[in-house]
Order: structure tokens, then C-alpha cells, then sequence
């Protein structure tokens, strides 16, 4: 089972503490089994947090054998994290242990030195501040989140749950990540400015609403030839209405949605089947490996060949 320890410091933001205890405790396995333990640790049993006090069951011997550290934002007037809370941080780097900032958690994560050369980002508003601080972090301001590996962070907000989901992709796939993503009603599609390898759930079916069964077919038939005639006809709609009413459904268009679909489905090839780029190409519907390459690129921020060795499925490994 994989560990989790949320650390809880003074004036801790509720939000970015729950974040992750929600995410992370309701993720479920295809056979049901939760494969994360979460553990809310702090240096004292009570910490203040926004006119309230959060009870830490955990000290910070909790982070020891801890596979994951999750930093989460503190106020703007919160005092600085006592040496020992830093030196329990290093601790747990130079045991490997992969420790992610959400928000304003990325000034203390900086505090222990080890963003130091990394690029990283945070609250779009504390993005200056953090940059002058830290003079030796390459700060990114503009995106949702940074993953070096070992030491992630994340911008404000609901940019928290965004990386809770990329890590949970990052530990068991796309599948259990969408799952979680549902759990969680978070917003499944993130356009602008997005770092490298982030979610892309499956574009949402609208239950009960009048595409679902088009939508449900187009499902079923990514790998031929779609036109925007084609899904007019099935949905027994003129193009010109179709194309209103799936904005209205979906927030998107009938194209775009499309793509999305098939680069859902060439992520999930990449990740639990052995098939060649090529294959691939075929099966999700792209004509091409070459347009398939480009395109998939453009959404996922990487190479189809770097996507799948970063997120293939660990029983394939």
C-alpha cells in the first residue's frame, strides 16, 4: 500500500490540506481495493488553520516511511516552519521519497533547499514573491503544475487536485486516474498552459442528455472516418444545430471533443498494450502516425514513445 502523509503546519489552508485527503482516500483499484493510506502528520497534535484547529494524529515520524509527502499552502502571515519540520523534509528527499507543494507550499518546500536548480511553480499571485525568495528555483508561473521527478509542485488552488490526479495517473494509469477524476467531479478537460504529461480523462458523455447516444457511438467507432455530416446524420440533426447543441452539452465542439476522444484512446494503448505507434495510429482514428505524433503532442505535451515510458501500466513493466 502506498503511503501518503499530509503535513499540516500552522495556518495551514483547509482547502489544499483536503485536497489531497479527499483525492488520494477515495481513489479505488478496477478491483475495488484503495491502494492509498493517508496520514495527516504535523509537528504538534493540534495546528491552527483559518480560525480552527486541525487535529494531526501524526507527528513527523510520519513522514519516514512515507512514499509520498504532500506540502499543502499556508496564510500569507503564517510564521516560518520550525528546522525540525525542514530537516524532516530532507530526511524524507534523501530517502527518495517523492514530496509534492500545493499552492503556497512550494515557499516551504523551497525553504529546505531542495527546489534549488528545479523549476517549479506556484499561486499565479505569489509567483514574483516566490522568485525573489529564491533566487536559485526557476520559477513557472504559468502552468498547472511541475513534475521534476522526485519533487512536484502546483499552482493555486484547484491546480492542487489537478497534480493529485497526474500523481495517481503516475502510480496506477489512466484508468484509475479518470475513475478518481469522476470521484472527485473535477473538470476533465484543462486548456493553457499545461506542463508536461497532465491528465486528460476521457471528454464526459452527458447522462440523459440528447448526444448521449451519438456520443456513445462515436465512443465505439474511433477508428474510422468521422465527419461533422457523419455525427450530424447520427444524431438526426442539421449541422448547424448539432454543432449548437454540442456546445451546449459539452462546452465544446463536435471536433475538438473527437480529438480528445482519440487521444484518450491512444493514451490507454500506450499504457497496457505492446502495439506499435503505428497500430496505434490506426486503432484511435488518425489517418496517419505522422498526424498522429503531431497531435498527440500538442495534447499531451509529449511524444507518444515518452508518454508511454513514462506511464505504462505496471503489469506490463
Amino acid at each position: 500500500m502506498h503511503t501518503v502523509a499530509v503535513l499540516a503546519l500552522d495556518q495551514v489552508i483547509p482547502f489544499d490540506l483536503a485536497t489531497p485527503l479527499e483525492v488520494f482516500t477515495r481513489v479505488r483499484l478496477p478491483d475495488g481495493r484503495h491502494p492509498y493510506r493517508v496520514r495527516v502528520c504535523g509537528p504538534g497534535a493540534q495546528v491552527p488553520a483559518a480560525g480552527f484547529l486541525i487535529t494531526a494524529p501524526w507527528g513527523l515520524e510520519g513522514l519516514a516511511d512515507a512514499d509520498t509527502v504532500v506540502v499543502p499552502g499556508r496564510a500569507e502571515a503564517a510564521p516560518p516552519p520550525g528546522e525540525e519540520v525542514l530537516e524532516a523534509l530532507r530526511a524524507a528527499a534523501a530517502r527518495g521519497t517523492r514530496i509534492a507543494s500545493i499552492c503556497a507550499g512550494a515557499f516551504d518546500l523551497a525553504l529546505t533547499g531542495l527546489l534549488d536548480g528545479l523549476a517549479a511553480t506556484t499561486h499565479w499571485v505569489a509567483a514574483a514573491e516566490l522568485a525573489r525568495r529564491f533566487p536559485a528555483v526557476e520559477v513557472c508561473p504559468d502552468v498547472l503544475y511541475v513534475d521534476n521527478g522526485q519533487l512536484l509542485t502546483s499552482a493555486g488552488a484547484s491546480a492542487g487536485l489537478d497534480l493529485c490526479l497526474h500523481m495517481i495517473r503516475r502510480d496506477f494509469g489512466s484508468v484509475v486516474a479518470a475513475d478518481a477524476a469522476r470521484l472527485a467531479v473535477a473538470p476533465l478537460e484543462r486548456e493553457g498552459g499545461q506542463a508536461q504529461f497532465i491528465a486528460h480523462p476521457q471528454p464526459p458523455v452527458p447522462r440523459g442528455s440528447t448526444l448521449e447516444p451519438v456520443l456513445a457511438w462515436l465512443e465505439e467507432h474511433l477508428d474510422e472516418e468521422l465527419t461533422l455530416d457523419l455525427m450530424a446524420r447520427r444524431s438526426g440533426m442539421s449541422g448547424r444545430t448539432f454543432s449548437r447543441r454540442f456546445r451546449e452539452q459539452t462546452g465544446t465542439t463536435p471536433l475538438q471533443w473527437l480529438l480528445r476522444a482519440r487521444i484518450r484512446r491512444a493514451q490507454f494503448l500506450l499504457e497496457n498494450t505492446d502495439h506499435t505507434i503505428e497500430r496505434i495510429a490506426d486503432q484511435a482514428g488518425f489517418g496517419s502516425p505522422t498526424a498522429f505524433r503531431e497531435r498527440f503532442k500538442r495534447v499531451a505535451g509529449t511524444t507518444p514513445h515518452s508518454y508511454r515510458a513514462a506511464f505504462r501500466s505496471r503489469e506490463r513493466s
